[in-house]
């Protein structure tokens, strides 16, 4: 079977009545071209069905305005507001942005950072600050920027653009305890090789630690990020004798959360007045949950943009404020806040 004749940089520009100098001028900086012809060059560009030759031209550029991201799943929404954030301003920067999930696996993530950047990537975006070293080592040798998002952490060589899981869940446990509970128990992220969820755990216990008041008993079971195993983890935490059981479950995230309350149901017990729940990130299914989830408010799209700009500037590209960015970017520490819904309530 014959090969189909592929439209070239020449046919464009045949077809335009126009130099080759002229269609890539309206393809690469439009504002140097006179509105007439470039859109004589658009028009062929259409009726050609032409590509310009991306390997050619990341070649002569040294840059193929490409971006990765490693992300740890793809199997819930967590991460996919930032994301498409992040996405969005890097298209506005002319980037175009390839993802890999590790599946929270630091073996697996140091595969897919080597690939990605084999793969002609100018920059990437990192989930969390606990990865390999040998990742970090990897990236400065070859002179290849990256962000390191949904955390943050001063006084580092790295650039975070994220906020302290720490402080936000130790918040949301001071509001449990203003609340009066006393009994909490919390279904955790499974905290090995995960610096959120280990931070989220280690802000609990900051809160329990530190309220001297009254004695507060905390129980914590680890689970993986899924509705199946939120719901095993409230079950198991509820089987303590009746006078021991939570008045609250704190937990590590959404998804969790939200597993735990459809578990309770099963059980037959009421939620917020025998337990109340709480989550943590505050994604779509926060409100349509029934009840709907407290939970701690991630601004992800905030953060999956300003990583963008940041990744764009360290880049030395444009902002999506359309300004030149220098060659290096300072990170940005977000806020994240409590919000509260029907699934939390006072201990009568």
């Amino acid at each position: 079977m014959r090969s189909p004749s592929v439209p070239t940089l020449q046919d464009v520009a045949a077809a335009a009545n126009v130099s080759t100098a002229t269609v890539s001028r309206a393809l690469n900086n439009p504002d140097a071209v006179v509105h007439e012809t470039r859109e004589r060059v658009l028009d062929a560009v259409a009726r050609l069905g032409y590509s310009p030759n991306f390997g050619a031209r990341a070649l002569a550029a040294r840059r193929t305005n490409t971006i990765g991201a490693v992300i740890p799943t793809m199997e819930n929404a967590i991460f996919a507001r930032g994301l498409q954030s992040f996405q969005e301003t890097l298209s506005q920067g002319g980037c175009t942005l390839l993802v890999a999930s590790s599946s929270y696996r630091l073996d697996l993530e140091e595969e897919q950072v080597r690939a990605l950047v084999a793969r002609g990537a100018d920059g990437l975006l990192l989930i969390g600050k606990q990865r390999r070293q040998s990742v970090y080592d990897f990236l400065n040798g070859r002179g290849i920027p990256y962000v390191v998002a949904w955390t943050y952490q001063q006084d580092t060589d790295h650039t975070y653009v994220g906020f302290d899981n720490r402080l936000a869940a130790a918040a949301m446990v001071n509001r449990v305890i203003d609340y009066g509970h006393r009994r909490i128990g919390m279904i955790a992220g499974l905290t090995t090789d995960n610096d959120r969820a280990r931070d989220r755990l280690c802000g609990v216990r900051d809160a329990v630690d530190g309220f001297t008041q009254e004695e507060i008993t905390l129980t914590v079971v680890e689970a993986a990020y899924s509705y199946q195993e939120g719901g095993k983890a409230a079950e198991s935490l509820m089987k303590a004798a009746s006078g021991q059981r939570p008045t609250v479950l704190v937990c590590g995230n959404d998804i969790l959360a939200v597993g735990a309350i459809k578990q309770l149901k099963k059980m037959g017990l009421s939620v917020p007045l025998d337990v109340s729940v709480t989550g943590f990130d505050d994604i779509e299914v926060a409100t349509i949950v029934d009840p709907a989830l407290t939970t701690v408010h991630v601004p992800h799209r905030d953060m999956g943009g300003l990583a963008a700009q940041t990744l764009l500037q360290m880049l030395g590209g444009v902002s999506a404020a359309g300004s030149t960015a220098g060659s290096t970017a300072t990170g940005h520490e977000l806020k994240p806040v409590i919000v509260e819904r029907e699934s939390l309530v006072r201990v009568q």
